[in-house]
């Protein structure tokens, strides 16, 4: 299964269009996961008309998206426990207020955004990735989102780094 792992979009209907290089890659996911910041609710059809979406709201996001989706989620995948957050809430650094967040709960990934830092590392045999922003790199030298890959209950991941288009 071919997951495309993406996080603050920070899309709007005037502003932002999501980039080439992750279009191209959208057509081959069987699931597309969402880590908040989407900034709009058009983003989610949008992404819908290539694969399911799993998703949950961010801290740039209106109402109408944290009532639709919540701050946090565990998909489950092919046997896999995938745990989806933003990583905004909490009184840690992102990447730990996403870990927190599922503390005391089985989870083979967890998944956040926030910072726009792409970041991949184990905790205690758990994936942590952050797919960084397709739209919005900060201070990152490019662009990026995430591919994963699950097979036979293994996920493999990979950063997808690209200069605006």
């Amino acid at each position: 299964m071919k997951i495309v792992v993406i996080s603050d979009t920070h899309c709007s209907r005037k502003s932002r269009k999501l980039p080439t290089r992750l279009l191209d890659v959208l057509p081959s996911a069987d699931l597309i996961l969402h880590a908040g910041d989407w900034s709009d609710w058009s983003v989610y059809p949008l992404l819908s008309e290539y694969a399911p979406v799993e998703g949950v709201a961010g801290n740039t996001d209106p109402s109408e998206i944290a009532e639709k989706l919540g701050y946090s989620r565990i998909v489950e995948v092919e046997g896999l426990r995938l745990g989806l957050v933003h990583g905004h809430l909490g009184s840690k650094g992102t990447e730990q207020n996403a870990i927190h967040t599922f503390a005391g709960q089985h989870v083979d990934a967890v998944i956040y955004g926030h910072s726009h830092i792409p970041v991949m590392h184990t905790v205690d045999n758990t994936l942590v990735f952050n797919p960084g922003s397709p739209t919005d790199k900060r201070f990152q030298k490019q662009y990026s989102f995430g591919i994963m890959t699950i097979d036979q209950g293994k996920i493999q991941a990979e950063h997808v780094f690209f200069d605006r288009d």
